[in-house]
């Protein structure tokens, strides 16, 4: 049926380099037209309303360890009322799509804009304004010093174009998104559920093979650690300071900037997870010195996983801690080690912060982290034999996440084509069998994901 989608017969300029060429009857109104602020507060008895990139306005709990960490703060009454259909936006990441109509009434933040939202269908509203053209409009009527403070303007955003298209089209628009989007959601999920399998199998790999060893044969001993249990009996406990020292050396100009990935490890980056060249600060001695062979890690995502070992010479962000292996060790068995979910957990316990998820890991605190201290040549034994056996997984799930990061982006091109009538789907939608909404709840339905949280670098 996508397949068989045409364009609509007559187009005609909507006066937007962003838009180009819209379906001849559709209107094209700025937002100011359609919006009005709303500043009611002190309704401390409404619930709470979150805005998430991830699934618009959603109804906060406050008991859900996996739902966002920011204080609440005790007096309530300042924060805005946002009425069922009221249009939310956070104003800092309206430029990454966080924003979306009000499921029911309740309070949001009072840095967030509140607005009566007077378009026919308020679900179109929302998948338009959340399209990828409308964020790349919504971007540019951001201002700001880096990326992460961009602050949408009144001003700028009140001349966005909005494309109106009659009320019974935006509902057909509406209803086959909501059919494309179950199905593209479905696909996407079952390849999601056999890349957490290949990782958990992965895992387990990992785990054993740090924790146990590769000679099952081996007497074993209590660690004394509970987390850890019983160890074979010829390793020590030890804690990180007698495995590493830790490098405080100003960076040296001409040598290439490096980024920690929760998933790659240390790598040289040039461009941010938006595809934009990083700013990156222009005197290079404020960095900090990673030599080949050190290991570096986020303070603020070593509870993720956020370590790797350098392969060269580089730069690292100030925030980072870069640690020097001891003659001792192999750092690549430590990476693998720190990676666990049974040391990320410990890591998050010696962290230090006000907000879990703002936590930090500094030098102080992780050289007194117990660990494991084995023969060097066990250790190297130990890596490569973890290379092998999860080779063959690793590239299966490189494979699967590129499927799943094409799936995301025909999803994104079908939505933007068809909310900018690209696409036209009134005979489609006409043609569908009556059927319930699909469940596509969850970070997948975002139509512009952040595929990792940005990096904490300080830039000028």
């Amino acid at each position: 049926m996508i397949a068989d989608l045409t364009p609509y017969p007559e187009y005609k300029e909507s006066g937007s380099r962003w838009l180009a060429i819209v379906p001849l009857h559709w209107e094209v109104r700025n937002l100011r037209t359609l919006i009005r602020p709303r500043n009611e507060r002190n309704r401390t008895d409404l619930p709470l309303l979150s805005v998430a990139r991830e699934k618009g306005v959603f109804v906060r709990s406050l008991t859900d360890a996996n739902e966002n960490h920011n204080v609440i703060p005790e007096d309530l009454s300042n924060y805005k009322v946002a009425r069922t259909g009221n249009l939310v936006i956070n104003k800092m990441k309206a430029w990454q799509g966080s924003m979306g109509i009000a499921p029911s009434d309740g309070i949001v933040s009072p840095a967030y804009f509140v607005f009566d939202f007077g378009i026919a269908d308020r679900a179109f509203g929302q998948v338009l304004l959340r399209s990828k053209p409308y964020v790349a409009h919504f971007g540019q009527a951001s201002d700001g010093v880096r990326v992460g403070q961009w602050d949408l303007t009144i001003a700028g955003m009140r001349q966005i174009p909005v494309l109106v298209p009659p009320p019974t089209e935006q509902a057909a628009i509406v209803r086959f998104l909501d059919w494309a989007n179950g199905r593209l959601e479905r696909a996407i999920r079952a390849k999601r559920k056999v890349t957490a399998l290949l990782n958990e199998q992965k895992q387990a790999i990992i785990h054993r093979a740090v924790t146990r060893g590769l000679d099952l044969s081996v007497p074993l001993r209590p660690s004394g650690i509970p987390w850890l249990g019983d160890i074979p009996r010829h390793w020590r406990i030890v804690r990180n300071l007698a495995l590493f020292s830790q490098r405080v050396e100003q960076g040296i100009p001409g040598l290439p900037v490096l980024q920690v990935s929760l998933r790659s490890g240390i790598t040289v980056e040039e461009l941010d997870q938006f595809g934009r060249p990083k700013r990156l600060i222009a005197d290079h001695t404020k960095y900090k010195l990673v030599r080949k062979g050190d290991l570096a890690y986020n303070t603020m995502r070593m509870w993720q996983g956020a370590v790797g070992v350098s392969v060269k010479d580089g730069l690292v962000s100030p925030a980072y801690i870069v640690i020097k292996p001891r003659p001792s060790v192999n750092a690549s068995f430590y990476e693998f080690m720190f990676r666990t979910p049974i040391y990320k957990q410990q890591v998050n316990r010696y962290s230090t912060g006000i907000v879990s998820d703002r936590n930090r890991l500094y030098w102080e605190s992780f050289k007194q982290m117990p660990n494991v201290l084995l023969p060097m040549d066990e250790q190297a034994a130990i890596c490569l034999t973890i290379h092998e056996e999860t080779g063959a997984l690793n590239n299966a799930v490189t494979r699967l996440e590129r499927e799943i990061g094409l799936l995301r982006e025909y999803r994104n091109r079908l939505v933007a084509d068809v909310v900018t009538g690209k696409l036209d789907v009134r005979e489609a939608a006409a043609r569908l069998p009556e059927e319930a909404p699909p469940d596509i709840a969850g970070d997948d339905s975002d139509q512009c994901i952040d595929p990792e949280p940005a990096d904490e670098e300080a830039v000028l």
